[in-house]
This record gives structure tokens, sequence and C-alpha cells, in this order.
């Protein structure tokens, strides 16, 4: 066997070596890592079902997460995700309402996260915003701006006006992120229309198989 052949074989078990030793370090740091990450996300969870739906005492999950569940609102082409839904009760286990987390695919962003808190009757506690990554000092305004105006509202649906907000269905967009606007409230609107659609106790036939 001449030396080059030789070289190529070295080289080759060396290329091995390092990527069995970077898979295995990738492992090891996964293993170390995953639980913590989960209880970051479980907290962080947590924290947003307590922001929307603060007369709760406690939450149980509605839907299993083994997938976010399309859903379309009827009607547009507007795409967005119901990924959990969360049972709201009071201390002695008496339902007051959900937690409904969305994924809205068109914030210019990309996916706009957050949860809703709906009372029994219709009413939006308001949202707590979970994943955006919108422009700075633009659409990532979001938090100040926009936020604040879903709290305790009791409409069907939203719009958003660039003009002033004159009633409780209008929310006042971000100047110069309408994009960012109009995915946020169209995903509270998906998530209203569902509710009202699975959830509502006022809906024949509704509700959602467990």
């Amino acid at each position: 066997m001449d030396n080059e052949k030789k070289s190529m074989i070295k080289d080759a078990l060396i290329l091995f070596a390092i990527t069995l030793a970077a898979g295995l370090l990738l492992g090891f740091v996964y293993d170390v890592t995953k639980e913590p990450i989960a209880a970051q996300k479980a907290k962080a969870k947590a924290e947003a079902c307590r922001n929307v739906f603060a007369a709760a005492e406690s939450f149980e999950a509605m839907m299993e997460e083994d997938g976010p569940t399309a859903y379309f609102m009827a009607g547009t082409e507007v795409h967005m995700d119901i990924d959990e839904v969360m049972r709201a009760l009071d201390g002695s286990g008496q339902l007051l309402g959900y937690v409904i987390t969305v994924t809205d695919h068109e914030g210019y962003g990309g996916d706009i996260q957050f949860s809703m808190g709906v009372t029994l009757d219709g009413t939006l506690n308001g949202i707590s915003l979970l994943s955006i990554s919108e422009t700075a000092g633009l659409g990532m305004k979001a938090g100040d701006v926009l936020v604040p105006q879903f709290e305790n509202k009791q409409v069907e649906s939203f719009t958003y006006t660039k003009s002033g907000s004159t009633d409780d269905s209008e929310i006042d967009a971000i100047s110069g992120a309408t994009i960012t606007t109009k995915a946020i409230v169209n995903g509270v609107n998906g998530g209203l229309q569902f509710f009202h659609a699975m959830l509502s106790e006022s809906e024949a036939g509704g509700g959602i198989d467990e």
C-alpha cells in the first residue's frame, strides 16, 4: 500500500472519529438541556395562561400536543393554527372559559404565536405574545401597542384602523407595521371564530371530542 492510500485511510479515520465525537457530544448536550428547556416552556405556558385568565386557579389541556390543528378562517385566505386549548378552571374545578394558543403565519418576520383567554360568554380577557420576530422599532412594538387593546372586549371580530379606533371592535394599527397588525388581528379573529364554532356552549353541537 503506497503512502497516498495510507494517508487517505488515515484522513478518513480521523474524520470518522471527529464525526462520532461530535454526535456523542450533541447527544449529551441534548440530554442535559432537554429537561431545563421543557421546564422553561412549561413555565412560559403557565405564565401566559395566568396573563390572559387571571381569575382561573388552574388550567388543563383539552387537545393532545401531537401537532398543531390547522384552522382556516371561513371565507378568507388567512392561514393560522390552533396549537392548544386549555380549560380555565376556578378553585372548585368549575369551567370559566378557555385559553387558546394560536400561531398566525403571516407576520412580517415569520410566525407570531400568542395565547388568548376567552370567557364562556365570549369576552376576550386579552392576549399574551409567546413568539414574535418582527422588525425592531416597528412590529416589535406589538406588545406595547396592540396587546393592551384586546383586553376585556366582547366582540365577534376585530378590524384594524390607521385613523384612531372609535369602537371596541377596532384596533389602532402600529404605525409603519400594518403587516404585523393585520397578522395579530387575523389571528385573534381566528381564535374567536374557533371558540364560537367549537367551544361556545351557545353553539348547537359545539365542543371538542376529547
